[in-house]
């Protein structure tokens, strides 16, 4: 706390961040704890998220946020928010999450010294390019917060980084959950051997080679690749569908398979990817990635764990998980407050954040 801090902190966390909000709250009271008095009780700001009955909204501030450091916590992808529309329950889609985050900077009424939006998974981060007569909607949403007057943008593992080209002038920072992801690999697999000649990181395709990549060379270990073989004369579910998942790489009889990605949505690609990797005899199939959406249910996942096909998923909650999946055996949860509140707190003193988006050293330390 030797330095000062760019403006005293305020934490908006919106419905669907309220749990990961409460969580950084109490990791930065620890880390600012110097018996001075002056660490306020909490830094979350208190809100109302109004609906009418109609599906129409509105955000109230409870308190200013005059000359503070706003940062701004949105969970797109919480479906598990419910509000009353003409009588029914209605669920919360992506495009209500976003629309909440104009409607808190509009609130702010420009009082805030600094505005930063948390949005660990990046509104529209798969439509961040143009095929054709499509819409761009990633590009056009971080252009409509740069315009409402947001300073920073934090997201994590973002579908394709290059979407941050569409505002140059913004201050927007991708992040990587790989450090964390490692240390709870690490600490709760008993039986594990990484070592060259008995694991392998697998890439579930050539999209997602770079993350891969940067997992075998912490870990020091070979690479796989499986090549998605798509059918692009039909589109089904907003996607092409895959005929044939082609394997590239060395034999992987008796090896543990790491696979890595950044979502898991309906789950069908890690289960063709782990019926691919036991045909070849793979030992133990463990996934990685940073967001579960599970847009399909876990019963699947029961069933291929149940059958042996897969060990263990790794994922964050950066994002919505259902108590059914924090509960299943099969499924280990990474938490990532603490290394969002550290983030909070280098920004909040402008100190580089350089140290903590830099893993690999961490990850040899810990190996």
């Amino acid at each position: 706390m030797n330095s000062m801090p760019y403006g005293q902190m305020g934490i908006i966390a919106l419905q669907s961040c309220k749990e990961l909000g409460i969580k950084i709250d109490n990791y930065l009271q620890e880390m600012r704890q110097d018996n001075s008095g002056n660490v306020p009780k909490t830094f979350l700001i208190s809100t109302e998220e109004i609906r009418f009955s109609n599906g129409e909204g509105k955000v109230k501030l409870e308190e200013t946020v005059r000359g503070k450091d706003i940062y701004i916590l949105c969970d797109i992808g919480n479906y598990s928010c419910t509000y009353k529309m003409y009588g029914f329950t209605n669920h919360m889609g992506p495009d209500e999450h976003f629309q909440d985050i104009k409607r808190v900077v509009s609130a702010m009424g420009g009082k805030a010294r600094r505005v930063t939006v948390i949005m660990p998974l990046l509104y529209e981060g798969r439509q961040h390019r143009r095929k054709g007569r499509e819409s761009l909607d990633c590009a056009m949403a971080l252009q409509e917060l740069e315009r409402l007057g947001v300073n920073d943008i934090y997201s994590f593992d973002v579908h394709d980084p290059n979407v941050q080209n569409a505002v140059p002038l913004l201050s927007f920072q991708n992040l990587y959950p790989t450090h964390e992801i490692i240390k709870k690999f690490i600490t709760e697999e008993e039986d594990l051997r990484i070592d060259k000649s008995k694991m392998i990181t697998i890439s579930p395709d050539t999209g997602a080679m770079d993350r891969a990549i940067y997992y075998s060379s912490v870990l020091g270990l070979d690479i796989g690749l499986f090549y998605k073989r798509r059918d692009h004369s039909e589109v089904i579910g907003g996607k092409n569908p895959i005929i044939q998942h082609e394997y590239i790489g060395r034999d992987v009889e008796g090896m543990d398979a790491l696979v890595i990605d950044d979502m898991i949505a309906s789950g069908e690609s890690i289960f063709d990817i782990a019926k691919e990797l036991k045909k070849r005899k793979a030992r133990k199939i463990y996934v990685a990635t940073t967001f579960a959406l599970f847009t399909e249910g876990i019963s699947k996942f029961n069933k291929y764990y149940g059958e042996g096909l897969i060990d263990r998923v790794y994922s964050t909650n950066l994002t919505y998980l259902p108590e059914e999946v924090r509960k299943s055996p099969w499924f280990k949860e990474v938490d990532m407050s603490q290394y969002l509140a550290t983030i909070m707190h280098y920004v909040n003193l402008d100190k580089s954040i350089s140290p903590l988006t830099n893993a690999a050293k961490m990850i040899k330390e810990i190996l």
